[in-house]
């Protein structure tokens, strides 16, 4: 009897449980992806891993290596730190119901684990909609597991320590399990710390269910503003929500006020702009005339007196400041503009008696602005 017990157990995997753990058995939809992860010894760390598919070891096909180029239905990825490797499978079928999680041994046999896919075109039995679930240093995580059949959930630390309902402590970290829906299952994790990051196993009767949690430290945005970052996972996904509302207000007041200040800006450049133009054009209607004539008085319009006088000279200047006319324009019209004449008139007369002065000079000179005259003398030198 106990031999074919322990040729049972050859066929099986069993004998090899302390060198590779993994799950027994999961429920999964047609169709569906799956992750799971396979626990080995560390002195495995360096050796090929690989998935194999067949109900006996001894027939089992490889499905897919880690030394060999990854495929689109099939991948692995090793983590040689926490000695687990993780086979990632996409669009199941129940060709793929029985599976081995193998390491190579070179001198000899390879180390191996059994585990079985129950497929369904429903509802698996026990099943989350996400294995991977993110969560921060000190928050809560909740994780909402599906269950077609009633049971109580037990979760444990992947080849770790257990918890079973209602509460329980694993590595640190509280966990607590309450039964909601009538037949579904929260289990939430609280005060979560850098260690509890890992795989973990739920479980109820026969089926289990892999879930791996990611531990992040808090943002430096959300620990300087203190606005706190709440992590929660409903029906088994992670999500992350901060208060987007106060940043973005703010942020469109200033892209407001930065508008509003432009629009400003470029009416009074433009009204600037119109206003300087007439101001060049008025300035360059702006004309000054002067006209200075010196001559001499015809001798025969002058009197006995005035002949006798010696002329030395007559000085005749003329300033008119005014604008500078577009068009012609009437003798009324122009008396309205701004009009200055200016005469000087310098002349040395001899007296025609003997009076016994001296000769003076005599100048004349005459600023006028609608004819008004102004008479200056000036005295003998």
């Amino acid at each position: 009897m106990a031999f074919y017990f322990y040729i049972f157990l050859l066929l099986s995997g069993l004998t090899g449980t302390c060198s590779v753990t993994t799950v027994r058995k999961v429920s999964v939809k047609v169709g569906q992806s799956l992750l799971i992860p396979c626990h080995y010894e560390s002195r495995y760390q360096n050796n090929v891993k690989y998935l194999c598919e067949g109900y006996y070891w001894s027939s089992c096909s490889y499905v897919i290596k880690s030394n060999e180029p990854q495929k689109s239905r099939f991948s692995i990825s090793d983590d040689k730190d926490r000695r687990i490797f993780t086979v990632t499978m996409r669009e199941l079928n129940n060709e793929y119901a029985h599976l081995w999680c193998a390491v190579e041994i070179d001198d000899g046999s390879d180390a191996k684990r059994y585990f079985e896919l129950s497929f369904t075109t429903g509802t698996p039995i026990l099943s989350v909609n996400d294995q991977e679930i993110t969560g921060f240093v000190g928050e809560n995580v909740s994780i909402e597991f599906n269950q077609t059949t009633p049971g109580n959930i037990q979760c444990c630390r992947f080849s770790g320590a257990c918890v079973a309902n209602p509460s329980g402590i694993i590595d640190g970290t509280r966990v607590n399990i309450r039964k909601t829906n009538g037949i579904g299952s929260t289990v939430t994790m609280v005060g979560l710390k850098p260690g509890s990051s890992g795989w973990y196993l739920c479980e109820t009767g026969d089926y289990q269910m892999p879930v791996h949690l990611t531990v992040n430290e808090k943002s430096t945005t959300a620990a300087t503003t203190g606005e706190p970052s709440v992590t929660s996972v409903e029906n088994g996904k992670a999500s992350t929500s901060f208060d987007l509302q106060k940043l973005i207000i703010p942020l469109s007041v200033m892209i407001a006020i930065v508008i509003v200040t432009l629009i400003i800006w470029i009416l009074l450049r433009r009204k600037q702009t119109n206003a300087e133009a007439p101001a060049t054009t008025k300035a360059e209607d702006e004309v000054t005339y002067s006209g200075v004539v010196h001559m001499k008085q015809n001798p025969s319009q002058r009197s006995h007196d005035e002949r006798e006088a010696d002329v030395v000279h007559v000085l005749y200047s003329s300033v008119v400041t005014g604008k500078k006319p577009k068009a012609k324009i009437s003798s009324r019209a122009r008396s309205n503009e701004n009009v200055v004449y200016a005469s000087v008139v310098a002349e040395k007369q001899h007296p025609t008696k003997k009076t016994g002065k001296g000769v003076e000079d005599i100048i004349y000179s005459t600023v006028a602005e609608h004819s008004e005259v102004i008479h200056v003398s000036r005295p003998p030198e």
